[in-house]
């Protein structure tokens, strides 16, 4: 069984997000969305809505599931005994930036079991960012067209 982890912070998940796992869910038997805690950070929205927006987004995605984790990423890829590891890429930074992780990850794993599949943003959404969101969504400008409904809606009941 192909699976892969999506890892990140998802805070919030944004269409650029959305992009990535609907194009990539093909590809696998199942996606974890695996929302990863530091407890040094501070979240715009909390961990609980943070799942929630997932689940809801990907509510039609039956190979799609969301979990969360502390720690390393390759830690929680060998505890759910995954073998591929999803990131998406929107330009050149990310990509130089997650070759160094991708690379590190392949050290770690002893048995070299466990690869990172990168998939490009498509050009229409590979500007959207999280922090870009939650710097609209400090400022009151209008982010609708970045985020999936789940996110849309909590967002306005929180008064964004």
């Amino acid at each position: 069984m192909k699976i892969a982890v999506f890892p990140g912070s998802f805070d919030p998940i944004t269409l650029g997000h959305f992009d990535i796992v609907e194009r990539a869910t093909p590809l696998f038997d199942k996606i974890i969305i695996a929302i990863g805690q530091n407890s040094q950070k501070k979240y715009m929205f909390s961990l609980e809505q943070r799942m929630d927006f997932i689940r809801r987004t990907f509510k039609d995605f039956p190979n799609v599931e969301v979990d969360h984790f502390e720690g390393l990423t390759i830690d929680y890829c060998h505890s759910k005994k995954v073998s591929f590891i999803l990131r998406g890429l929107r330009n050149p930074a990310d990509f130089e930036f997650e070759k160094a992780i991708a690379q590190t990850n392949r050290e770690l794993t002893q048995d070299n079991k466990i690869e990172t599949i990168f998939l490009l943003t498509s050009a229409s959404k590979s500007f959207i960012s999280s922090s870009i969101v939650r710097e609209i969504l400090t400022f009151g400008g209008h982010y609708e067209l970045l985020v999936p409904e789940a996110v849309r809606v909590a967002a306005k009941k929180q008064g964004f």
